[in-house]
This record gives C-alpha cells, structure tokens and sequence, in this order.
C-alpha cells in the first residue's frame, strides 16, 4: 500500500493570505487552547505544530536582559541626535542582535517592547530616560524611524515586531498606578495621541502597551481610546500587550472593579490582547477569562479577536513559514559595523550647550578629569550587559595620552568606626569570580539574586577605607578599594559583592540617620559621632553581630547589637579635587546621575539641582587656576548656574562607546551637533506639579513656557558655524512648502540641524509661542552649502476645536521660523492660510459636554462612565470654575431654561461674560454611585453669543449642560 502524505492545512500555506490561515487556525484550536494564548506566555499546541511563544522583548537602546549584547546610547540621547536615519540604522542593528541572540536562545523573544514614546512633558519623571523628546513630532519622527529598523524592510515578514510603551499620558512613577492624568481633548488630540498616531500611521508598529495610570478617572486597561482612536489610524492588526502586572491592579491597587473577572473581561473588550501577570504561570489568568466566559461577561467571539491579533504578528515574524523568512539566518551580533554605529549615535548624542571657546582642546593641553562619573560607564534598567566599555576618563587618556591627563574621582574616602572602637572591614576575598550582575539573562532580571558567595564584612582595629557617594537627597553608596560595591543580599549580610547598584530594589544605597547626642544636637556625617547606617532596600539598620556586619531584625534595633557608627573623614572629595588640579591648563568636570538612584522607573525626581556633593566637587574645580568645563552625563536635565563655566555639554548615558565620544568632541575630532530634546529649566520653581498634565492651561514645555529657558528647546552648539538664507514658501495642494539654504561659514567639517517652527499670529485660543513642523540633519565640509526642503501638510497647523469636536485649520496669518534652535531664528516669514472661519458653539441644540471647556481652574476629569465618556469634578471635592467661549444662545427668545447631568452632591453655578449668578443648580442628596447621574433643572435667560462660566462646588460630576428656548 501507498502511504498518503496529509494534506497540508491551510493556515501552511504560504500562497493564502495572512487573513485566510488565521481564519483556517483560529478554527482548529479549542476554546481551552484559544484562552492559553492570551496570557504572555502562550503554550505551544503539539497536536498542530505550533511552538510556544512570549510577547515582550526589551529593547529600547539594545537588546536588555538577556546578557551581553551592543549598547547604544538612551532612548533620550537618541533623541537628542535629531537624525533619523541614524536612530533606524540602530534599530535595524538591534533587530538583528535579536535574531541572532535568539538564534542561540530560544528565551529572546521578536516581539519587542520598544520604543516608549511617552513625551518628556516633565524634567523629574523618573524614566525621563526612555523618551525621545518633550515635542510629539520629534518624538513620532525618532520612534517611527526606530520601529522602521526594528521592523525591517520586507513587505511581508517583519525582522522583529515593535510595540510602543507606554499608552497614554504618562509621566510620573510617584503612585504610577493609581494617580489620574486629566487629560482635556486639546491636550490629548494635539499632545498625547499625536507621538503615537504619527508612527503607527508609518505602518512599523504591531502593537501598543498600556500604562499603568489612569486616564480621566479610567485605567489606560480599559481605556475606550484604543479603540476609538488607536485601532481607528490602521487598517492593520495591532497587539496590545498589558504591562506587568496591571491586569490585576485594576482590582487589587485601583480597586476600579470588584473581582478579577469583570477586570480581565472589561480590559479584554476594550482591546487588551495579551496579559503580562504573575510571571510565567498562567493559570491564574486563564481561569479569569475562563470565569468571565462562564458569567457571560466575555463572549468566544471577544477571545477570538484577541487570539486574532497574537497569531497576526506571529505569521507577520515568519514563525509558520521559516522557510520563507527573509530574515532566518540574517542575525548579527557585536560586528564591527555595529561597534562603529553606537560610536557614531554617541558622538551624535553630545550636546555643546556653552563654550567660551575653549574647546575644542588643544592637544597639549594639561587636562585634570574629575567627577564621580569621570571613570563610569553606567547602565540603566534597560541596558543589555556591556560587552565592551569606554569611559571618559579612558577616552581622554587615550585620546590626550596619560601623561597628560589627571584624574580625582571625586568621592569622599571614610572609615566607619563602630560604638566599640573598631572599624567596619571588607575581608579579601581572593577566589571570588568577577561576576556582573545579568551576564546571565533573565526573562525577569527583578528576580536576581545578590551574590552570596563573599564573605560578610568583618570589624578591626584599622578597618576598610571605603568611597562614599552622596547621590542626592542623602542616598549614599558605599565601595570598596576593589570597586565591588557594598551590598545586602538573602541572609541580610552586609557585602562588598556588586559591580554597580542596581536591582527593581536596589541593595546598594544607604542613607546615614543622625542620632541625637547628650545634648539632643545631632550631626551631619564626618562631623561627630552617633548614626545610623540605614540600609534603603530593607528599610533596616546595619549592624554588628558576632556572625559579621548584617541588617539588623526588626527587634534588634535598640539593643543586642552596635547599630551606631561614626564616618571618619579619611580624604573629601573637594581635597582630592584640589590636589589633582593644581597644575592643569583645563578642569573637565564629569557630573550626573546614576540611573539606578533618585530617578528611575518606580522613583521621580524632587529637584531640578545637582546633588550637592557634586556641587561641592564642582566649586573646587572652578576654584582651580585653570578653565572648566562641566561634562553632564545624565538621564534627564539639570538647573546648573553656566556663568562660571568655560564650557557645558551634556550627553545621555551613552552606552559602550560613550567615553571615546565624549573625548572626540572635546579634542575636536568631531563636532558636536547634538540638540536639546526637551527645555531645561533654570529652577525648580518653573515647573508645574508633577501630576498636572494640562500641558496647555499650565503652560508647560517649550511649546506653552513663558518664562526664560535656561537652554531651550533644540538648542546645541557647533565648533563650526552656519548662515541661513533664500528661505522661499509656496502654498499649494494643501501643503506648505518651504525651502532655504543652510551654508558652513566655519572651517570644519560639521553637521547642523535645521529646525523649522510656526506660530499662529492671531489664534483664537491659546496655541503654542512655536511649534516644530520639521527638521534636517545635514553634514556640510566648510564652504558647503545644502538646499534644504521640507513639505508640511496643511493639517500641521490645525488645532483641536472643542466646539466642534474636531480638526480646524484656522484662516489667518502664520509665521515660519527657519533656525538652530527654537529660539535661535535666522528665518522668518508669514504665510496666509485659508481655513475655516470659528463657528460659534451650538449650545441650543447639542447643549455641553462638561469637557469640552476652553479653560479651567480647580478642575480634574473624570470618567463618565466605566466603560466610555468623560465628566469634570472640582478638586478633592473643593471649588472649580470651567469657561466656554463662544456660547450661542440664539437670537429668537434666546434661552429660557438650563439642565445639567451631574452625579453625586454640590452645586453648579452659571455666569454670563463674567456677570453676576444667572443659575444655581443643586445636587442635594448624594447620588448612589459616582455613575448615577440625575438631571437638575432651572431657569436661565441668555440670548446672543456669550462666554459661559460654570462654577463647580462639592463632590459632583458634571457631565452635561443643555439649553432650552
């Protein structure tokens, strides 16, 4: 007999379309297997043939957590290039790192959690670092052009499948997962949406992650606008993948629904495809979905359009047709192209922001580097593991040579002496491996361990001289002359184990508690005796016990055990500084943050300022006889006082090459070209509250800001210089066209970024001072000159009409600003844009959603309902006022009658242009629940187009507003 070869099934078949083998495989899983894919890590089917598989690979400047692999600079210092060509030749360097890690570790996923494009609207958020920009074009043009490389050049079969973090309006980690953005609609269309719109839009983007916040009172889990608005920008099946955790949040921390079920099920339906919770096992969230099933809160259909989405990116990544996937053997790792790619994105990320013109360096110039990031090549949370290392001080030594280069670090050397007279002492540990904390991998690298294979610290009579760092705030880290950080793993022993802080809960930070003496007076460190050593990641104090140097238990702290000691003062930083810099020509102060303390995911910032041990180090430089210049290597800015400064840069946590870069620029090598990706401000008292994200009514960013910038947006200096001209507009086709010149006057080869604003003249609400429409990187030799144009779509120049709900391109005059920065315009001209006249609000006949004001005080939105709609409430229930511009009441009688939809107790008042009370409307008793509304009648006269005031008093919503004649 003939054995007969199965015919291949359907959804095999490379010749079907994509759309037609999902429907063929959706139709043979089983219901049980269809719920197991809708966790993170989707079972394989053996009776099909389908492998396991996981959502969720970071990548946002190289591959992360899953050991060594190339690091290019943050996701900020990418932005800071302003060139996109670039930031997708590093993507596409990363998605091949991807596949090739892969190829050898099936635990590397293609599914990418890259890029965030949540705006930098605030200095202090915490993950400031993984942003792009505070502007939401520069931010669409950086990630779309990321998610282009990630994604690769195929038509059909993607390299790696990107999906962007973290949606929608999210920027503080202070209480990140019950905090409310209130978002109005200006905000949210013309701010927010607008970085995510433009790269999904591209067509390089598989999907999205919601955060972890809420949105107007709603969790961005159930959030109506993935529908509404996300899935409504393409024709393309998007996968939107939970962040870790927050499916269960939504009942556990938010309390948003009663039971596990109706949460899964409501985020299901409003588009959540894949849930990331309790690690690796799914049976918790399997028997969720399953529940909802069985409650009728969730039907197969809603299971189906998930599993859809999941198996559209799979087939997408060519897991069904691995012989016809263009991007199957084509990894590449650690090449040399790209060692010489992330040298290139850090000498692009170096931002010049002062030179009095004493760089670049001359070559014999006698250099003193000093700073507590001099010798550093930090990581972040999303770093891979370094395969190779450049710091600026090799950098400088490399480039200079070492005989011309000092070097102080700048830390405060000390001894810790115990209440009994003996010293803290780190015991040599000669057979210890030299073991980096993630050399490994790991699918959740939270989940490392601390080493415990070195002995604990010990007490003598001489003791260990150790470095101490105050990071800010108090928060200290403690090393060893062997670099190894002081460190507390399982077990509570104290450590010199860590080659760096780091951990979701850092075990290398302490903070020094003083205690009271005789006289009740207590003393900063160094200047009497009587502290605690509180261990930050345990919240206990360090302690000497017979066993070695642990934290104490929570009964031990005031007796059994010596908790006190004293920090004697061995050297300070500021000595070390003066020491070194006696006989330098040049003080290359290199100061900034470690990004795994006082600003990271989980933790924001308070201030704006150097910490102050580095403030000290830095007055001991300038102190010097010598030139300084202040080398920032930070994840975020900093308010610094530049006038004593011969020269400022700032670059990002550059990656491996960053040191080398950073002494490139200095010697001149290269000149820097970098430009701010977001507003430095001079102060702290600048800044909105953290949690205002009313971007408009605060006047947030550099596109609202009114006061002085101390570096504004775009900004960043040249050693070359350049002359703009022939700038030209034509209007046509429902586009701009705008063309200039840009010539290099200097006499070396360097790059410019042409940056092109506009400004309504004479808007009729509130619009930005100037906002970016486009931009050019361009490299020119000296006596170079690029024509330069850019093509901007009429719709660029609309604004969000809350009266209409809609787009609106208003008639009237427009400048276009041609420059080096945004405040930095060589050219200038003004346009005349045919548009739509304004249209007074129809209040008669559609009445108000409460939302839709042009302006407000005292007031947050929130939800109208769970599961869609918005209403205003004042402020911890206190007083708030709302105005509407532009009210017509009619002309025919005008309006005789007010009815407003509110829930919950308080008062609605209504004013006319700023006159007395017309209306007072009451909610006396307490409606049942924030979502029972109940209408409140009353009479009110107004005729003609009037502005409406509403004052808001108690804990009401306000949902709606109508009239009647």
């Amino acid at each position: 007999m003939t054995a007969h070869t199965p015919p291949t099934p359907p959804f095999r078949d490379p010749q079907l379309p994509f759309a037609k083998r999902i429907d063929d495989l959706l139709s043979r899983l089983t219901p049980e297997e269809k719920v197991s894919f809708l966790h993170q890590f989707a079972p394989a089917v053996e009776r099909l043939g389908i492998a396991a598989f996981r959502t969720g690979q970071e990548a946002l400047h190289g591959v992360a957590w899953m050991g060594p692999a190339t690091v290019f600079p943050q996701a900020v210092g990418l932005g800071a290039t302003w060139n996109t060509d670039l930031v997708r030749r590093i993507g596409e360097a990363v998605s091949k790192e991807v596949r090739a890690m892969r190829a050898r570790d099936e635990r590397v996923g293609l599914n990418v959690w890259s890029p965030t494009v949540n705006l930098l609207r605030h200095p202090l958020w915490g993950r400031n670092e993984e942003g792009y920009s505070e502007d939401p074009r520069l931010t669409s043009a950086i990630a779309t052009a990321y998610t282009h490389g990630l994604r690769g050049d195929h038509p059909t079969y993607w390299r790696t499948a990107p999906v962007l973090k973290h949606w929608l309006a999210h920027n503080n980690e202070t209480g990140r997962d019950v905090t409310s953005s209130s978002v109005r609609p200006r905000v949210l269309h013309e701010y927010d949406l607008r970085a995510f719109r433009g790269c999904v839009e591209a067509g390089a983007v598989a999907g999205v992650m919601p955060a972890y916040n809420l949105v107007n009172g709603r969790p961005n889990h159930v959030s109506p606008f993935l529908r509404e608005h996300l899935r409504a920008w393409t024709d393309e099946e998007l996968l939107v993948c939970s962040d870790a955790g927050a499916p269960s949040n939504l009942v556990d921390s938010e309390h948003y629904f009663d039971t596990h079920e109706e949460a899964t099920a409501a985020a299901l339906v409003a588009g959540v495809d894949s849930f990331t919770d309790h690690g690796t096992d799914s049976s918790k969230i399997v028997a969720r979905v399953e529940g909802a099933l069985e409650r009728g809160l969730l039907s197969e259909a809603d299971v189906d359009a998930a599993v859809r989405r999941q198996l559209s990116v799979r087939f997408r990544l060519g897991e069904f047709d691995p012989h016809y996937d263009p991007h199957a053997g084509t990894g590449e790792f650690d090449s040399p192209a790209h060692r010489t790619l992330a040298g290139e994105a850090a000498e692009q990320a170096i931002v010049l922001l002062r030179n009095d013109g004493v760089l670049p360096l001359a070559p014999d110039t006698r250099i003193a580097v000093v700073g507590l990031l001099a010798d550093e090549c930090k990581l972040d949370w999303y770093s891979g593991t370094l395969l190779h290392r450049s710091t600026p001080l090799e950098g400088l030594y490399e480039r200079f040579g070492a005989e011309r280069v000092e070097f102080a670090e700048g830390v405060d050397r000390v001894l810790l002496k115990t209440s009994a007279g003996t010293f803290l002492k780190v015991p040599t540990a000669p057979e210890a491996t030299d073991e980096v904390r993630g050399a490994e991998g790991a699918l959740d690298p939270a989940l490392l361990a601390g080493r415990t294979d070195l002995p604990p610290l010990t007490t003598d009579a001489t003791g260990t001289e150790l470095a101490l760092v105050d990071w800010g705030e108090g928060v200290l880290t403690l090393r060893a002359p062997d670099g190894r950080y002081l460190s507390v793993a399982e077990g509570g022993y104290l450590r010199a184990s860590a080659d760096q802080p780091g951990g979701w809960v850092v075990q290398e930070t302490f903070r020094l508690v003083p205690q009271a003496d005789a006289d009740g007076n207590t003393h900063g460190y160094g200047h009497g005796n009587g502290h605690l050593l509180l261990h930050l990641g345990t919240g206990r104090p360090v302690c000497v016990a017979a066993d070695g140097v642990r934290v104490a238990g929570p009964d031990e702290e005031n007796h059994e055990v010596d908790t006190v000691v004293e920090v004697v003062v061995v050297e300070s930083g500021e000595d070390a500084v003066t020491r070194v810099t006696a006989g330098a020509d040049v003080v290359v102060v290199v100061a900034g943050n470690d990004p795994h303390i006082n600003g990271r995911e989980t933790e924001d910032r308070t201030t704006l300022r150097l910490p102050a041990h580095q403030e000290r180090l830095l007055a001991a430089a300038r102190a010097a006889d010598a030139r300084t210049v202040l080398a920032l290597v930070s994840a975020y800015p900093y308010a610094i006082e530049p006038g004593p400064l011969s020269a400022v840069l700032w670059t990002a946590h550059g990656g491996q090459a960053a040191g080398t870069a950073l002494a490139r620029v200095l010697a001149g090598d290269v000149s820097p070209a970098g430009r701010l990706p977001q507003t430095w401000y001079a102060d702290d008292a600048d800044l909105p509250d953290l949690l205002d994200y009313d971007v408009i009514g605060s006047r947030q960013t550099y596109l609202y800001f009114e006061g002085a910038a101390l570096f504004p947006f775009g900004h960043g200096l040249s050693y070359a210089s350049f002359s703009y001209a022939d700038l030209a507009v034509r209007v046509e086709d429902g586009r701009a066209r705008v063309s200039c010149t840009v010539t290099n006057t200097g006499d070396m080869t360097a790059d410019e970024v042409a940056q092109l604003y506009t400004r309504a003249v004479d808007p009729s609400v509130t619009r930005p001072h100037r906002e970016l429409l486009d931009h050019r990187r361009v490299t020119l030799a000296p006596g170079a000159r690029a024509e330069l144009s850019f093509d901007v779509p009429l719709s660029a120049f609309a604004f969000w009409d809350v009266a209409q709900g809609r787009w609106r391109l208003e008639s009237g005059p427009y400048d276009l600003l041609v420059g080096a920065s945004s405040t930095d315009v060589r050219l200038w001209t003004t346009v005349t844009l045919e548009g739509e006249p304004p249209v007074p609000r129809p209040v008669r006949r559609r009445g108000l959603d409460a939302v839709d004001f042009d302006e407000q005080s005292g007031v947050e939105i929130v939800d109208r309902t769970k599961v869609s709609g918005d209403a205003v409430t004042p402020v911890s229930g206190g007083t708030g006022e709302l105005v509407y511009r532009s009210c017509d009441f009619g002309t025919d009688g005008g309006t005789k009658g007010v009815t407003v939809t509110a829930s919950g107790a308080g008062t609605v008042e209504l004013f006319l242009d700023g006159g007395p009370v017309l209306a007072t409307l009451t909610v006396a008793a307490p409606t049942p629940g924030p979502y029972d509304y109940v209408t409140v009648d009353a009479a009110l006269t107004a005729e003609g187009v009037r502005d409406l005031r509403i004052g808001l008093r108690g804990p009401l919503r306000l949902a709606h507003v109508g009239f009647s004649g």
